[in-house]
């Protein structure tokens, strides 16, 4: 790594880290509330994890702690701070065999009642992903959605209707966006085709007692063009969530950049599973994603994706956990087709990844490590793995290691 990466690196990690003292300092320093004479004091009760950000699992979110910030209400927080290593074998042109970075350090503000609500979240953090090149904090942060990723008011509307406005995660797929969120820590091969997080408007809808609904409109991969919508409709009863997700580009946007690909035109769907009861999660799910022919924005040949993941986790005694993680993926075309547009390894091309993610948590320190292999097959020549792009196999190690901050009660 050169001096320049390092300094860049160095003062991000200051940075989280300088955010992160002041965010506990703040707590520490909030007034205690005092019972009055006349009544017997009350065991404190443990404050509620957030609600957001969303957290799979194995890895357990911490409690969050409460303060009085006077004028912005009662606010819940929490904090983390991980790095990650890994090493890869056949690694393409501008990416490295061994490499090292920050992946979190962040805090989460969270104002949870009353009728205007609003959740803040500030730092730097990585995007690792599976068959894709590494970039290390400062230039993942420079290159897709700033120091502050999420931020948006949350305004309740009676008892069953939300309207949520700002920087949103987004409704697509069954992975989330940070490493401390999945069961994993790079995300997977459907992941690659999907959004993050996108700017706009979302409302979400109870119906009945066991759906709920969200609509969405929105600026889709991050393009700043408002021409997206999303939804969902989610059914959950006791350990069973069956969810049914929808999004796309309603009008057409040339815009590109590294956070804006040319999937901002696609239109996808997800159709997912989750059973979690005790120490079992499973989680399987299928995706179909089509980029449309539209030569005014730079596709002269359109393609579409197929695609299911099945995860798994077991937990474990003291605090151990085994995820894992299989994937199949297909594109359509021909790279002898005219402007044929590359959504995987090359027009027709597949790809197959495995993943184990041994986990271990005490309170609020984690380790845990992904052992992948990402195979592809029908690859165009320069477009897998390797130095010349030629190499149908890629294998990865990599160890995430970190602390979660809030109010560490004792049971």
């Amino acid at each position: 790594m050169s001096i320049t990466k390092r300094s860049s690196l160095m003062k991000v990690s200051l940075l989280a880290a300088a955010v992160l003292s002041l965010a506990t300092a703040a707590i520490a320093q909030a007034p205690a509330t005092t019972a009055p004479a006349d009544q017997a004091a009350a065991p404190a009760a443990a404050p509620a994890p957030l609600t957001t950000p969303a957290v799979t699992g194995p890895l357990a979110w911490l409690p969050p702690a409460n303060f009085d910030a006077g004028p912005f209400g009662k606010i819940s927080a929490n904090g983390i701070v991980t790095g990650v290593g890994r090493y890869q074998d056949n690694h393409i042109p501008g990416d490295d065999t061994g490499q090292a970075s920050l992946s979190n350090g962040q805090i989460f503000l969270q104002k949870a009642d009353g009728k205007v609500q609003y959740f803040i979240e500030v730092g730097a953090y990585t995007l690792p992903s599976l068959g894709a090149p590494f970039l290390p904090a400062d230039k993942t942060v420079s290159a897709t959605y700033g120091p502050v990723p999420v931020a948006f008011l949350k305004l309740p509307v009676g008892k069953t209707t939300q309207f949520l406005i700002g920087s949103l995660p987004t409704l697509i797929g069954a992975e989330y966006t940070f490493t401390f969120e999945n069961m994993n820590v790079e995300r997977g091969l459907l992941w690659n085709q999907e959004n993050a997080i996108n700017r706009g408007i979302q409302v979400n809808q109870t119906l009945g007692k066991y759906l709920t609904a969200s609509f969405s409109w929105n600026d889709g991969f991050y393009s700043n063009r408002y021409s997206w919508l999303s939804g969902s409709l989610t059914y959950v009863k006791g350990p069973h969530t069956l969810a049914f997700v929808a999004g796309g580009n309603a009008g057409k946007t040339a815009y590109q950049t590294f956070a804006t690909p040319v999937q901002n035109n696609s239109s996808i769907y997800n159709l997912i599973y989750t059973y979690s009861k005790g120490a079992w999660i499973i989680q399987p799910y299928y995706q179909y994603s089509n980029v449309p022919t539209n030569p005014s924005v730079g596709v002269f040949t359109g393609a579409n994706t197929n695609g299911g993941a099945l995860l798994v986790s077991h937990a474990f005694k003291h605090g151990l956990s085994l995820p894992g993680r299989v994937e199949y993926i297909t594109s359509s075309g021909r790279s002898s087709d005219e402007g044929a547009i590359n959504l995987l390894y090359g027009p027709g091309s597949n790809a197959t990844s495995v993943t184990l993610t041994p986990t271990f948590q005490k309170g609020g320190m984690y380790v845990r490590g992904d052992l992948s292999w990402t195979h592809t097959g029908s690859y165009v020549p320069g477009d897998a793995f390797g130095k010349n792009g030629t190499n149908a196999n890629q294998a990865r190690a990599v160890a995430e290691i970190g602390f979660i901050f809030g109010n560490n009660i004792e049971k």
